[in-house]
């Protein structure tokens, strides 16, 4: 049975009940997960779950997923049992400015999650693909549902090189990652995303009070760097990335001369960047 969920015995298929148990308790920000064989995307169907009133905490994790999207529309799929591929509702009570922080502390704590499993140096692409060295191991999206926000990642586990979609990603397989089992690295990255998430909505969504922001810089693999980033009408940003301000947004100062901006000749201007802005930041070549 090549279909059966049992038939790749190196992949095997998660537990929602083993998961339930453990993540699942009295004051737990989860209230339930769910694992489907497969779905077209986990942010869609959690979106129209929240449509209809579904409580926060919830999670849909699929073993695959036939139309998943990254930002900006980008398609992304993986073998089943591959990877994990998760999403989870949530219903911040944060001053709407406070919720651009939301995909760059789940960025932060998947991070520290597969840090500490894998034993693997993954470091943060703003605003919040998680990398090693220079190559992608997963990614996130957030996107509003009426008063909800819906956080989805696809994180590469077992991956082999010849599996992998495009030259640029790696997975946890590919890097010799300590722990490649699915179950406790979701576990892992679901707490660490809880209690961040609870000292971040305690603080009003301050991200400098709750420490989220010292933390993201402290993982960035972009800040410091020099940068090209590609904006939207097809102009070119190329210049130092200098810090992410009180808001999560990139700040870039752009090298002097950069017609694509339009900074003048005696130096760069200073821009200030939004996660819609930004097609990709990458090191310059």
């Amino acid at each position: 049975m090549p279909d059966s969920r049992y038939s790749d015995l190196d992949r095997p298929p998660l537990s929602a009940t083993a998961l339930n148990r453990a993540l699942v308790r009295p004051g737990s920000l989860w209230t339930g997960v769910t694992v489907v064989e497969r779905t077209g995307s986990t942010n869609a169907d959690l979106a129209g779950a929240a449509k209809e009133g579904a409580a926060e905490g919830t999670v849909l994790v699929a073993e695959a997923q036939e139309a998943g999207r990254g930002r900006l529309g980008r398609s992304w799929t993986a073998p089943p049992r591959s990877g994990l591929t998760f999403s989870v509702l949530l219903r911040p009570r944060v001053p709407v400015a406070a919720l651009g922080w939301l995909p760059l502390l789940y960025g932060v704590a998947a991070a520290s999650a597969v840090r500490r499993l894998a034993e693997v140096d993954v470091r943060l692409k703003w605003p919040n693909d998680l990398l090693i060295g220079e190559r992608k191991l997963a990614g996130v999206l957030a996107e509003r549902a009426d008063d909800a926000v819906v956080v989805g990642m696809g994180l590469n586990v077992s991956l082999r090189a010849d599996e992998l979609p495009v030259a640029t990603a790696t997975s946890l397989a590919v890097e010799e990652g300590a722990c490649l089992d699915r179950d406790p690295l979701l576990r892992a990255v679901l707490r660490e995303v809880e209690s961040h998430y609870q000292e971040w909505t305690a603080a009003g969504g301050d991200a400098e009070a709750c420490g989220l922001r010292p933390a993201y810089l402290a993982a960035s693999a972009t800040v410091g760097r020099r940068v090209r980033v590609e904006l939207p009408g097809e102009s070119v940003l190329i210049g130092k990335a200098t810090g992410i301000d009180a808001a999560g947004h990139l700040q870039v100062e752009s090298e002097a001369g950069d017609a694509g901006t339009g900074a003048g000749e005696g130096g760069g201007r200073r821009y200030t960047l939004s996660a819609g802005d930004v097609v990709h930041v990458r090191p310059a070549e």
